[in-house]
């Protein structure tokens, strides 16, 4: 096994997998608090000390900091989910100690100058505007609301404009203080890297990052029912979302390979059954959201609004079907487009890094590939129609956002997806 393990006497881990063949490493920060961990009135907060933390530290400027980077053909970036936060650099490997020393800096000096603070609100407004003028990206996020209502695990990643542009300095800090510390802290390194020089260097540089207890965010609730969103546009946008297993739940692998069965590829059953053979929509996919303790089985599909009807009628034979009959050529195929997507993912130096930043985070441990795929191979057609008939034999989670003028009500589209 390439990869490798060590814990600084200040507790923090430090994990590499290593990648001979590779040109390049990735070196990086798995936080893991999201949106789930904010303050009820600071929704937002962990997306904007993501940004925050480009903008200048105590020895150098936001422009310092990309140029240090840059300047030597490497990249860095970050994103925030609802339950983690990752900050790294892509490097050339003789510029590793560079990349450490910048991802060090940025987590450990960041200054969250009140400017730079006053000006990343406004970009995050605008990037909040440029979501809600996405209607494939904003019906998630109303997806997310119906299924876990009053809950921050629902809430937009993005917040809102009204909240991010009051958000106190004073609140950001505390978030950093609070949540971003030994215990909620992975150290990751990938490609063409030494583990025992790494380790070395993110002891000389990490070694004052305090002490402390992962939180534990409240537990999730999902609740079904329907989040409709009248909007003059073009198409209408339809979630149908159905509760899925969590990620340490050993049917998340069934709930996996049905995900792709069903509508994961073109030679999918909805994309054959609602685009190929009615031309009812151009895109339409199934995929789980897992999360710590809780999950989302989510069908996605745009289409004509005159259209949605026969559109989840559609969908709902489907749903109904795969309950009673899964053959075995189609089991095959969806189970080989995961493990070659596994696969294949390992020849990705970020994809490995964020895949083993979110197994130490969520796990405790990296998970083996083969582990992977001896449960992918195990999971039989009777796993598959008993995992679909547990999901759809409940109440959906509802959400459109278009117009919809001609859409039914949430009961009858229930009633068109269950009877």
């Amino acid at each position: 096994m390439t990869i490798q393990i060590s814990t600084l006497s200040n507790g923090l881990r430090v994990v590499t997998d290593v990648m001979q063949g590779a040109e390049s490493v990735v070196v990086g920060a798995w936080v893991g608090v999201g949106t789930r961990h904010e303050p009820w009135r600071a929704n937002g907060v962990a997306h904007l000390v993501e940004h925050m933390m480009f903008k200048g530290t105590k020895k150098r400027s936001a422009y310092a900091l990309s140029t240090a980077i840059e300047k030597h053909g490497g990249t860095m970036n970050a994103h925030t989910t609802r339950e983690e936060t990752a900050y790294y650099a892509r490097v050339l490997p003789e510029d590793t100690e560079r990349a450490t020393d910048i991802v060090a800096d940025m987590l450990l000096h960041s200054v969250f100058d009140p400017k730079e603070l006053d000006r990343e609100k406004q970009v995050i407004i605008q990037e909040i505007g440029r979501d809600l003028d996405s209607p494939e990206d904003h019906v998630f996020d109303l997806m997310h609301e119906q299924a876990f209502p009053k809950q921050k695990i629902g809430r937009s990643i993005l917040g809102s404009p009204d909240v991010i542009a009051q958000l106190p300095r004073e609140t950001a800090l505390d978030y950093v203080q609070r949540h971003y510390h030994t215990g909620n802290m992975v150290i990751v390194g990938t490609g063409k890297i030494d583990h025992a020089s790494f380790v070395a260097m993110i002891k000389k540089r990490f070694r004052k990052v305090p002490n402390g207890r992962a939180v534990v965010p409240e537990k999730a609730r999902i609740v079904s029912g329907g989040k409709l969103a009248d909007k003059p546009i073009e198409q209408l946008h339809l979630i149908l979302g159905y509760p899925a297993p969590n990620f340490h739940n050993p049917a998340s692998y069934p709930a996996r390979v049905l995900s792709v069965l069903l509508g994961g590829t073109s030679s999918s059953r909805l994309f054959q059954k609602v685009r190929e053979k009615r031309g009812l929509v151009y895109t339409i996919n199934s995929g789980v959201s897992a999360f710590s303790d809780v999950g989302l089985f989510q069908i996605y599909a745009g289409t004509d609004p005159a259209r949605a009807k026969e559109l989840i009628n559609v969908i709902g034979q489907e749903l109904r079907d795969v309950t009673r009959n899964v053959n075995a050529t189609e089991l095959a195929r969806a189970k080989a487009q995961i493990r070659a997507d596994v696969l294949m993912g390992q020849e990705n130096v970020m994809a490995r890094a964020d895949t083993l930043g979110h197994n130490m985070l969520a796990y405790g441990a990296p998970i083996a590939i083969d582990s992977i795929l001896t449960r992918l191979i195990k999971v039989t057609q009777d796993d598959v129609q008993t995992i679909a008939a547990k999901l759809f034999r409940r109440r959906p989670i509802v959400t459109a956002l278009g117009p919809l003028g001609q859409l039914e009500n949430y009961r009858t589209i229930a009633a068109q997806l269950t009877d």
